[in-house]
């Protein structure tokens, strides 16, 4: 892992701080923001195949779901499959991707893992202002990252664990980048396509269906990202042709793959998440 010190992001005004070493928890990824920039700051979020936290320090984060509902303070926000957008001037962020292994247990409810944003209040209660508290108070990113690790792990404890089927399915999307049929995972699950979909989908927030089309267009999305032309990326992830890929772009983030291969969001991500495989990985509770 890089060190804590926070790095700045050529051709913007921000810094990112990662954590200096591994957490408590697989399946958990941080990062911070920080963004004096006296213009505002108006992002459109690309969704990605996790639950986000994001933990607010600055003058407040706005951020709009695609029905218009907004939020401020410390947040959730689940796979986002519409259109989020994140608004401010003076912004400093702690965010925190969760993979739904993990976030079933932290969260506690399946509604915050769809496409909707809650304030984290109404999913900690008390417990939510506590530790918005003691994350300002810290000293440092890298005070704030185990503060924020410490709590998910005593959540993650007390919380239920996903079904091993519904962790297992969940790992072979990602692992194959999304290009899996229902039918073959419950197959290799051990399980009818009816109750995978059901479990799958009352633990995850999505039908298996619509996460694994989330993880594939996620898989795209960083290869545009990466200056890879439409047409390959298309031919190489699974999608039938260039028309499909366009409509599912279009679905996802609302824009065509010119736009998207542009979008701040992902341009930030190889320095915020470096080496992220989405945490596919389960978790194993400590004995």
């Amino acid at each position: 892992m890089r060190p804590a010190e926070s790095v700045l992001v050529s051709a913007a005004p921000q810094e990112i701080a990662v954590p200096s070493r591994p957490g408590l928890l697989a399946g958990v990824s941080m990062a911070g923001f920080r963004n004096r920039a006296d213009d505002l700051v108006d992002i459109q979020v690309v969704p990605h195949p996790a639950v986000t936290l994001f933990f607010d320090f600055g003058d407040g984060l706005l951020v709009e779901d695609v029905s218009g509902r907004q939020q401020q303070g410390s947040i959730v926000a689940g796979f986002t499959p519409g259109r989020v957008r994140g608004q401010g001037r003076d912004i400093e962020c702690l965010q925190v991707r969760l993979s739904p292994l993990v976030a079933h247990a932290v969260l506690g409810a399946s509604s915050a893992l769809g496409g909707t944003v809650a304030a984290l209040e109404d999913l900690w209660g008390r417990d939510a202002t506590r530790i918005q508290e003691q994350l300002r108070a810290a000293g440092s990113w890298q005070d704030r990252f185990a503060i924020a690790g410490a709590a998910l792990a005593r959540r993650y404890e007390a919380g239920w664990a996903v079904d091993p089927e519904v962790a297992f399915a969940w790992a072979q999307m990602v692992s194959r980048q999304g290009r899996v049929r229902v039918e073959q995972l419950s197959a290799e699950a051990g399980w009818s396509r009816k109750r995978l979909w059901s479990r799958f989908g009352s633990q995850v927030g999505l039908t298996p269906k619509r996460a694994a089309r989330l993880v594939r267009f996620d898989h795209a999305a960083h290869r545009l990202a990466a200056g890879d032309r439409s047409a390959l990326v298309a031919a190489e992830s699974g999608y039938a042709d260039q028309s499909h890929l366009d409509r599912d772009v279009m679905a996802f983030a609302g824009a065509t793959p010119a736009a998207l291969a542009i979008a701040p969001w992902l341009a930030v991500d190889s320095v915020a998440w470096p080496g992220s495989k989405h945490a596919a990985q389960t978790v194993t509770r400590a004995s």
